[in-house]
């Protein structure tokens, strides 16, 4: 969550990484997935140019078989249904075909938030999925807490304005082969309140992982907004990468960059995946798209750089 007053805008460095399957039997198939800030917030406090470049980021979502989008807003309170805003989550999706859907954020109860708790709560948590493979059982969870509100000058990034949090869905790859794809967006900022509410986003995630997804083949995409391996002001000191590995060492999760040796591992935009008693998954691509997803005047469409990865599968019984 971003808006334009105290806000120190995140530029993310190009990288691309790539590499085998890492086992002698060849997986039987192979997906491509992207994660992407598409800075969907209302032009009129945005630091970017939504109302322009979500249009145009719309037919680049297609070549992808999964997508996991922040700041994809689909609910927002009256308040705001008078600004074209209100436009942007279906322009986003007017040029993809993609036959599976997340539904519309269902609203602050069903994810598990009192909105008499977060009284200057705006909008949704911007999470969207697109698939080419079925989808079921979709969840949104709010985190728990949140600091920052319209005046940043408190230095927060005005997350209690969102629904942030994450959200879960099983992704069906054939019969009876599935996968649960979580997408997340954390707690922004740079006080010592946003870095406690990271370590805590963390520990409510993994806890929902390990009761949810017990055995399970998992993906996981997003915003961390986490600093790992950086001298970036906003890693404090490494807190940011502790959060990270403990939340990987937790799950059972890697980092796709981490494994294929990526260049950009202080990139806050990332893609986490482990197998599952079913499946087998394997990173075999990994690399931000910078240079494709530009305006006509070869702007960024995002403060944020588009991650696919490419992941290989094989039912875990493939000999």
């Amino acid at each position: 969550m971003k808006v334009r007053v105290g806000v120190v805008t995140i530029l993310i460095a190009v990288a691309a990484c790539s590499g085998d399957d890492g086992d002698s039997a060849e997986p039987a198939e192979r997906f491509r997935v992207l994660t992407y800030n598409v800075a969907g917030l209302p032009q009129e406090i945005s630091s970017e140019n939504p109302r322009e470049h979500l249009p145009l980021i719309s037919p680049l979502l297609e070549p992808f078989d999964v997508v996991l989008t922040q700041e994809d807003f689909d609910w927002w309170r009256p308040l705001l249904d008078g600004l074209d805003f209100v436009q942007y989550h279906d322009r986003l999706r007017a040029d993809v075909t993609h036959a599976f859907r997340s539904q519309m954020h269902p609203g602050p109860e069903a994810a598990g938030l009192d909105p008499a708790t977060r009284p200057t709560l705006q909008v949704g948590d911007g999470l969207g999925l697109l698939s080419r493979f079925p989808i079921a059982g979709e969840q949104r969870i709010a985190w728990t807490g949140c600091f920052g509100g319209f005046d940043t000058s408190d230095r927060g990034a005005g997350d209690c304005l969102a629904m942030k949090g994450f959200s879960v869905a099983t992704l069906e790859l054939a019969t009876g082969i599935e996968v649960d794809v979580y997408n997340l967006h954390g707690e922004a900022g740079a006080t010592p309140e946003d870095q406690r509410l990271q370590a805590e986003n963390y520990e409510q995630l993994a806890t929902f992982i390990d009761e949810h997804s017990a055995d399970r083949a998992v993906i996981l995409g997003g915003d961390t907004n986490l600093h790992t391996d950086s001298d970036h002001p906003d890693a404090w000191d490494g807190a940011d990468t502790e959060i990270w590995d403990d939340f990987l060492r937790r799950t059972g999760l890697e980092d796709s960059c981490t494994v294929l040796d990526c260049a950009e591992r202080d990139a806050i935009d990332k893609i986490a995946y482990r197998s599952g008693a079913d499946v087998t998954l394997v990173a075999v691509r990994h690399e931000f798209l910078a240079e494709d997803f530009v305006g006509t005047a070869g702007e960024p469409l995002s403060d944020h750089e588009p991650l696919a990865v490419e992941v290989s599968w094989r039912a875990a019984n493939d000999s």
